[in-house]
C-alpha cells in the first residue's frame, strides 16, 4: 500500500517542481472559479427574463437557465482534481490536460480537455513514438493540492539539460492505491492501447475484449463520457444507456461518469432495463438457462396470442326477430384473423368491435333486420351494446406483466410449452414461480425481466385514445425544462417506441442470455454500441446460443475489435492461480499480462466441517487485519444468508466488509478476497470452474479461501499456465 510521507524527507528537486506545479494549477482554480461566478450570473440573467412579461422572455430564460445549469455542474464535477497532466513538447509551449477544458481572460487555452483532440498524444505517445512529446508528466493531488508528480522522458535528445524527471510512474502509484467503495476515473493513467478503444469511431460497434483486471470497464465509461464530447447534440439527445450485470455493481461505477463531468447518462442494472420494473433476486443456475434460451420465444408467442383467462368464450344476442350467435371455433378463427401477418394483439383493439359487426352483419337475414339496415345494426349492438360490452371482455387491453403471470399456471404453461421444453424442464419454471410466490416476491427476477420485455413487443402498445383532443387550439411554445422533463417522462412510459438510445454500453457481455440480448437490442437497434467481456468469464452456459443472439442484436453493424492485454489489477501471485483454475474450463482462454508481484501469496485453510464457521470468522478478521483497504467475502448462493448471519456483527463494525454471491462479484474488485467453500461454488452450475475463476480474480492483493475440501487445488495443480496471446477473434 501506499505510505505517507514525511514532506521535510521529500527530495528538494522534487519539492520544487511540485512547488511549480501547484502555482499553475492556483490559476487554473482561479479561473475556475470565475467561471462558476459568470454562469451563476447567466443564471440570474435569465430568471431576470421572465420579468419582461411576454413569452419570448420565458423563452429566453428558460434557455439561459438551462444551459447555466448545465456548465456549473460541469464545473462542480470537474473540481476534484481538475488539472492532472502536463506535456513539454519539442514545438509548442507546456500543454495541460484535464477534466474539462479552461480558457483565460484572454480568450488562451489554460486547460485542454483530455477527450480533446489536442490531448490524445498525452494517451498515445510512446518512447517508440514520441510524437513530439519530450516528458508526460502526471500530476497527483488531494482536493486542489499538488502532492507529487510523476514523469516519463519519452524524448531523452530532445530534453533540455535542465528538465526534471521525477518518480517511477504514475500508473504503478495508481496500481498500489487501496481500493474503497467506488470504481474511479483513471483518466490520469490510461494507456495507449486503452485511449485507442476509447477513441475508436462513434458509428457501429466497439468491441472490448480482456481478461480481468485490463481495465474493460472504465474504458468502456471513459468511451461514453468521449462520444458525449465529440457528438454531444447526437447523444445526448438521444440518450447514452449504460448496462451492468448487477446494481451492485451499478452502484460500483456510478460515480465515474460524474467525476468526467457527464451526468446525463443512463445507467440500469439488468433487472432494471424495462422501465417500470426492478429485479435484484437472481434464479438458480438451470432455471436461468431455460428462461434466458431461445425457445422461450416461441413460449412466449404463444401466450401473447392466448385467450384471456375467464374471457368469454361464444356470443349470443337477439336483434329484430333473429338469434345471433358464434361459437368457440368461429371466435378462434376470427382470433387467428386479427392477428394475421404479424399485428400485435394491443394494436388491433380498435378493430375487434367491427371484426365482430362485420362478422354478424353477414348472418343477417330476417327482413325486418336488413330494412333496419347496417347502420342502425352498428348502433344498437355497437359501442355500449352487446358487441360492444363482448368486445371488451374477450379483448381487454393486456399488460406485459399481467400476461407473465399466465405463465405461472400449469396448464397454461404445459400448453404454451409443447414441444419446446419437456416436462422437468416445465417444472423447474413453474416451482421458480411458486418459490417467488411463497418469498411474496411482487416483481419478476432478472431472469423474468426479458420475458416481459418480450411480451410488451409481442403484445404492442394500445393505440393512443385522442378523443376530446383540442386540434384547434395554438401550441405554446416549449421551454427547454419542459422539454427536458418531456423527454425524462417518455424514458418512464410503457410505450415500446420510446425504448431507443443513441448509444447503448454493456458489460459482462459474455454472461448475456438470448433473451437478454433482444431486450438490449431493442434498445439499440439504431445506436452505436460499446460492448465489452470476456469469453473466458462467462456465466452462460450456451455460447453459441448466446453468439446468435449477439448476432441479432448487432446485425448489420460494423464492429471495430479492441483487446486490452495487460492485468493492472491482481498481483501475479493472485493471477497466476486463477489462470489455471480457468483453464479446468476453458480451452486457450485469453490471459492477459499480470504487472505487479506483491510477494503474497494465496492462502487456503481447509477444515473440517464442524470448524467452518469458526474458520471463516478468522480468516475474515486477519484480513481485515492485513489490508488497508476493501474486503469482499464471497459464498456460494446456498450458503449466502448463513455467511451473512455468521458475520453480521463484523459487517457492522467494519464498513469497508461485504458478503457477496459469486454473481454479485461480477466487474467489482477489492484489495483482498475470502473465497469460502470453492468446491461448492464450483458445482453449484454448468460455469463453476469459470464463475471461480471470476471470484478469485476480483482480489487485487490478498486472496484467502476456506473450505472443507480441497478437490478443486488438487485439479488444478496439473495445469500449466499459458501465456498471454496476441489478439485473434474469439
Amino acid at each position: 500500500m501506499s505510505e505517507q510521507i514525511d514532506p521535510d524527507q521529500i527530495d528538494p528537486e522534487v519539492r520544487r517542481e511540485v512547488a511549480d506545479e501547484q502555482a499553475y494549477v492556483d490559476q487554473v482554480y482561479e479561473r475556475l472559479d470565475e467561471a462558476a461566478v459568470a454562469a451563476q450570473e447567466l443564471a440570474r440573467e435569465g430568471h431576470g427574463r421572465a420579468r419582461l412579461g411576454h413569452e419570448g422572455g420565458l423563452v429566453e430564460r428558460d434557455a439561459m437557465v438551462f444551459q447555466a445549469a448545465r456548465r456549473i455542474a460541469a464545473l462542480d464535477a470537474a473540481h476534484e482534481g481538475l488539472v492532472f497532466g502536463r506535456l513539454d513538447l519539442t514545438t509548442d509551449e507546456p500543454r495541460y490536460i484535464g477534466r474539462i477544458g479552461l480558457r483565460d481572460a484572454d480568450r488562451e487555452v489554460m486547460l485542454v480537455d483530455w477527450r480533446a483532440p489536442a490531448a490524445a498524444v498525452f494517451y498515445q505517445a510512446t518512447a517508440q513514438d514520441p510524437a513530439g512529446v519530450v516528458r508526460r508528466r502526471v500530476l497527483r493531488s488531494k482536493g486542489q493540492q499538488v502532492v507529487g508528480v510523476e514523469d516519463e522522458l519519452l524524448d531523452a535528445e530532445a530534453a533540455p539539460d535542465d528538465m526534471a524527471v521525477v518518480g517511477d510512474g504514475a500508473l504503478l502509484a495508481q496500481l498500489s492505491r487501496a481500493r474503497d467503495a467506488y470504481m474511479h476515473s483513471v483518466v490520469d493513467t490510461i494507456q495507449k492501447e486503452q485511449d485507442e478503444a476509447i477513441r475508436s469511431p462513434g458509428r457501429g460497434v466497439t468491441s472490448i475484449t480482456g481478461g480481468p483486471g485490463t481495465g474493460k470497464t472504465v474504458v468502456a465509461l471513459h468511451r461514453a463520457a468521449y462520444l458525449l464530447y465529440t457528438d454531444r447534440r447526437r447523444f445526448e439527445s438521444g440518450g447514452v444507456l449504460v448496462v451492468g450485470p448487477s446494481d451492485v455493481f451499478m452502484s460500483y461505477i456510478e460515480r465515474v461518469l460524474p467525476s468526467l463531468g457527464e451526468t446525463t447518462v443512463t445507467l440500469r442494472a439488468m433487472g432494471e432495463v424495462v422501465d417500470g420494473l426492478r429485479a435484484t433476486q437472481h434464479e438458480e443456475p438451470e432455471v436461468a438457462a431455460l428462461k434466458g434460451s431461445h425457445r422461450m420465444r416461441r413460449l412466449l408467442a404463444r401466450a401473447a396470442r392466448d385467450p384471456v383467462p375467464g374471457a368469454p368464450t361464444e356470443f349470443r344476442a337477439f336483434w329484430r326477430d333473429q338469434v345471433l350467435t358464434l361459437d368457440p371455433k368461429e371466435l378462434s378463427g376470427l382470433r387467428r384473423q386479427l392477428l394475421s401477418s404479424g399485428q400485435r394483439r394491443n394494436r388491433a383493439l380498435g378493430r375487434v368491435e367491427h371484426a365482430l359487426l362485420d362478422l354478424l352483419w353477414a348472418r343477417v337475414s330476417a327482413q325486418r333486420a336488413l330494412d333496419r339496415g347496417r347502420e342502425a345494426f352498428n348502433d344498437e349492438l355497437g359501442d355500449d351494446g352487446p358487441v360492444g360490452d363482448f368486445a371488451r371482455a374477450w379483448w381487454p387491453p393486456l399488460d406485459a406483466v399481467g400476461v407473465w403471470t399466465w405463465l405461472h399456471q400449469p396448464d397454461r404453461l404445459r400448453r404454451y410449452a409443447a414441444g419446446l421444453f419437456d416436462a422437468d424442464e416445465v417444472d423447474r419454471l413453474l416451482a421458480s414461480w411458486r418459490s417467488g410466490a411463497e418469498r411474496n416476491l411482487q416483481q419478476p427476477s432478472v431472469e423474468d425481466v426479458p420475458l416481459v420485455d418480450e411480451l410488451r413487443y409481442l403484445l404492442g402498445d394500445v393505440p393512443v385514445d385522442t378523443v376530446g383532443a383540442d386540434d384547434d387550439s395554438p401550441r405554446q411554445p416549449m421551454s427547454f425544462e419542459r422539454e427536458e422533463a418531456e423527454q425524462r417522462a417518455l424514458r418512464t412510459t410503457q410505450r415500446t417506441e420510446d425504448d431507443g438510445y443513441a448509444h447503448v454500453l454493456v458489460d459482462e457481455s459474455q454472461d448475456l442470455s438470448p433473451m437478454q440480448w433482444r431486450m438490449l437490442g431493442r434498445r439499440g437497434r439504431y445506436a452505436s454500441w460499446t460492448v465489452v467481456g470476456d469469453l473466458a468469464q462467462a456465466a452462460w452456459p450456451l455460447p453459441d446460443e448466446a453468439a446468435a443472439g449477439r448476432a441479432e442484436a448487432l446485425e448489420g453493424k460494423q464492429e471495430h475489435r479492441f483487446r486490452l492485454s495487460t492485468n493492472y489489477r491482481n498481483s501475479a501471485e493472485v493471477f497466476d492461480l486463477a489462470a489455471r483454475v480457468v483453464q479446468v474450463a476453458v480451452e486457450d482462454p485469453d490471459l492477459p499480462e499480470a504487472v505487479r508481484r506483491t510477494g503474497v501469496a494465496p492462502e487456503h485453510r481447509v477444515v473440517e466441517p464442524a470448524d467452518r464457521a469458526a474458520a471463516i470468522r478468522d480468516a475474515v478478521a486477519s484480513t481485515l487485519d492485513a489490508t488497508e483497504g476493501t474486503v469482499a467475502v464471497v459464498a456460494p448462493i446456498a450458503r449466502r444468508a448463513a455467511v451473512d448471519g455468521l458475520l453480521a456483527d463484523v459487517i457492522a463494525g467494519a464498513p469497508r466488509l461485504r458478503v457477496l454471491e459469486p454473481l454479485d462479484a461480477k466487474g467489482l474488485e477489492f484489495d483482498a478476497v475470502v473465497v469460502v467453500e470453492p468446491d461448492e461454488l464450483v458445482a453449484e452450475s454448468a460455469a463453476g470452474w469459470r464463475t471461480l475463476y471470476v471470484v478469485l480474480t476480483r482480489a487485487t492483493f490478498r486472496l484467502v479461501s476456506v473450505g472443507t475440501s480441497r478437490r478443486w487445488l488438487d485439479r488444478i495443480e496439473a495445469v500449466g499456465v499459458t501465456e498471454s496471446k496476441p489478439y485473434r477473434d474469439r
